[in-house]
């Protein structure tokens, strides 16, 4: 079974990590930016060479993003970051693996990425099964 691994993060933690934090943000150093990517390329080396890896891939910042919705019969087209929206989807994996159990003990490593301490309690994740039919929608 494919399984989908969401990642969320804000306009507010790309912008620390690129060194301007907020008021109150956690404060991300060159260093601990570079941990979490070598993190990140060791998670996804792991599951490449357990064949797990189907695809994966970080987003660019809000700030980058097009939001495209009907408001009645006219389509409304908006720039990001979006005010009304704390969380944004910030990356994703597909894995192929033999159960929830494993995609979700995947996704937990997620929660060790380094980084600030504050971040901890920020770290937003879903799983969702991958449909390959309609059917299984």
């Amino acid at each position: 079974m494919k399984y989908l691994i969401l990642a969320y993060g804000s306009q507010r933690d790309y912008d620390a990590m690129a060194g301007r934090p907020a008021p109150g943000a956690p404060t991300w150093t060159p260093q601990d930016f570079e941990a979490m990517g070598a993190y990140m390329e060791k998670l996804n080396n792991d599951l490449a060479e357990s064949g797990e890896l189907v695809e994966t891939r970080g987003l660019t910042a809000p700030a980058h993003a097009r939001r495209l919705q009907l408001k009645g019969s006219d389509l409304v087209v908006t720039d990001g970051p979006y005010a009304e929206t704390q969380e944004v989807l910030a990356g994703y994996w597909v894995v192929e693996c033999d159960s929830y159990d494993r995609a979700t003990e995947i996704a937990t490593r997620l929660f060790h990425v380094p980084g600030p301490a504050e971040i901890g309690p920020d770290v937003v994740v879903d799983i969702r099964p991958i449909g390959e039919s309609r059917h299984e929608l």
